[in-house]
């Protein structure tokens, strides 16, 4: 499935299939009695735009959950504000959307079994990033109505185009990390697996277009 879709991108896939392989003992079963709370894998996409970050979160839900709606996109452009992480996790008590709860909490309640995809981090405020490390290190996290939620079911992928735009080496995930204030402690190399999704050669390109062609019919 997944080099059905993604073209140009076998580096990529590669690297995906492989913590699939070190993920498949605990990718069923009860969320909360798993030996590990942590999340199944934690991956860190970094390419241009257009190379098929996106559409690989998309082909390993399908693969992993029977359908591509398992992915669940963030666009972390909206989540600019200094408030925003109570948009994606929920205001606390007396604070306007108290009942409406958070975005992302909502979702994995309604969805354990699935891919986060939170595209483009770097545009997040660094408050959502600091709410991410509770997330990768435990596997959980308490929303604005005190409820916990569990992430020990799902893949969360991160996505950045920055790491095309800095004079860095292939796969040089630490660098990227620090020219985006993402909090260095939440991505050691036990916590995220960095994979260079790389621009495509022309006849990709090609391969790219007519796959998208097929998916639309």
């Amino acid at each position: 499935i997944l080099s059905d879709r993604v073209k140009g991108q076998d580096g990529a896939i590669e690297s995906v299939l492989d913590l699939l392989k070190r993920a498949k003992a605990g990718l069923a079963g009860v969320q909360h009695s798993s030996k590990s709370s942590k999340p199944k894998g934690i991956l860190f996409f970094a390419g241009p735009t257009g190379v098929g970050k996106t559409e690989l979160a998309k082909a390993l839900a399908e693969l992993l959950f029977g359908d591509e709606k398992a992915c669940i996109r963030f666009d972390m452009s909206e989540y600019g504000q200094e408030q925003a992480d109570q948009k994606l996790l929920g205001a606390p008590p007396g604070y306007v959307g108290y009942e409406e709860g958070g975005q992302l909490t909502n979702k994995i309640k309604e969805k354990p079994f699935s891919v986060l995809l939170f595209d483009e981090i770097e545009k997040a405020h660094p408050s959502i990033l600091d709410k991410f490390l509770q997330i990768l290190e435990d596997g959980r996290m308490t929303d604005g109505k005190g409820e916990t939620v569990y992430f020990s079911e799902s893949i969360i992928i991160f996505t950045s185009n920055i790491g095309s735009y800095l004079d860095v080496p292939t796969g040089d995930g630490r660098t990227v990390i620090r020219k985006i204030n993402i909090h260095p402690n939440a991505w050691h190399c036990e916590n995220c697996n960095w994979i260079d999704v790389s621009g495509e050669k022309p006849d990709q390109c090609e391969e790219c277009q007519n796959t998208e062609l097929k998916y639309i019919e």
